[in-house]
């Protein structure tokens, strides 16, 4: 175990409080089955084991399967296990977290945009961006999930 360092929502409580609310509202726009596994995916593809952790046990509460919950790290793989809306927003949901070169391209966001209101949208991409700003938070100050 390296050196402890410091935590957001200790020296920074007021910031942490704000994306927390943030985090609230974008709860109450998105269906949280689907929600769960767009912040899953993120955490798997940045490597933060503690948002990992906490994700999949919130998408284990909001109805998904287990197999589901372990199956997001290969959805592309996993068939018929996740629908079209869900395929269309994890998509959605690699090319903002590897932006790379291209971003988000407009056949990726219109497939997702085909199946959400412009509300849910906004909200999606937004929630992407926040489980991003989190899992590199979790990852840069070592944040480890508590052994069950």
């Amino acid at each position: 175990m390296g050196t402890a360092r410091a935590q957001m929502a200790h020296h920074l409580p007021e910031a942490y409080a704000e994306l927390v609310r943030l985090g609230a509202v974008l709860d109450g726009v998105l269906d949280p089955g689907l929600h769960g596994l767009v912040k899953l995916r993120a955490s798997v593809l940045n490597g933060c084991a503690f948002c990992v952790d906490l994700h999949g046990r919130e998408s284990l509460e909001a109805g998904n399967s287990p197999q589901r919950v372990a199956l997001v790290a290969a959805w592309r793989e996993a068939g018929d296990l996740f629908t079209d809306v869900e395929r269309a927003v994890l998509d959605l949901t690699d090319s903002l977290t590897r932006l790379g070169e291209h971003g988000l391209t407009d056949e990726v966001h219109d497939a997702a945009a085909a199946h959400l209101t412009e509300r849910e949208m906004v909200a999606l991409i937004t929630s992407v961006g926040l489980v991003n700003l989190y899992n590199r938070l979790g990852v840069g100050t070592a944040m480890a999930p508590p052994v069950r």
